[in-house]
């Protein structure tokens, strides 16, 4: 019932920008954070960002710090990241992710999350 959806990924070239989004549905009031996640070349999710919905603070991952920003919809529950000065190394497949509890500030750790969208892929190639 609880889902997560991407959208708006694509091919760019280096230094140009892209935003995306993740919808959800079924969290309603157990939404307590959002965060993107991303898997490049190699096997593990890495940390991107993560917004802490009740507070609506951002956390960002130092590889994206002043280049990507996280916002929010809070009526429809979506999430948007909006990425600058795309680099090659920026190319993996961005997933959404989401967790109904509250467990401190812990942001970067993928375990720490419940739900999964399907991940929207992005290239930054010339």
């Amino acid at each position: 019932q609880v889902q997560l959806v991407e959208s708006g990924g694509g091919v760019v070239q280096p230094g140009e920008s892209l935003n995306i989004s993740c919808a959800a549905t079924g969290l309603a009031d157990r939404t307590y954070v959002m965060a993107w996640f991303r898997q490049g070349s190699g096997n593990e999710r890495e940390f991107v960002g993560a917004m802490d919905w009740i507070r609506g603070k951002t956390h960002y991952d130092d590889s994206v710090k002043g280049r990507f920003t996280i916002s929010r919809d809070n009526a429809k529950t979506t999430m948007f990241l909006q990425m600058s000065n795309l680099k090659p190394d920026d190319t993996a497949v961005y997933y959404c992710a989401a967790r109904t509890y509250y467990s401190g500030d812990y942001y970067a750790s993928s375990k720490d999350y419940s739900y999964w969208g399907q991940g929207t892929q992005i290239t930054v190639s010339f």
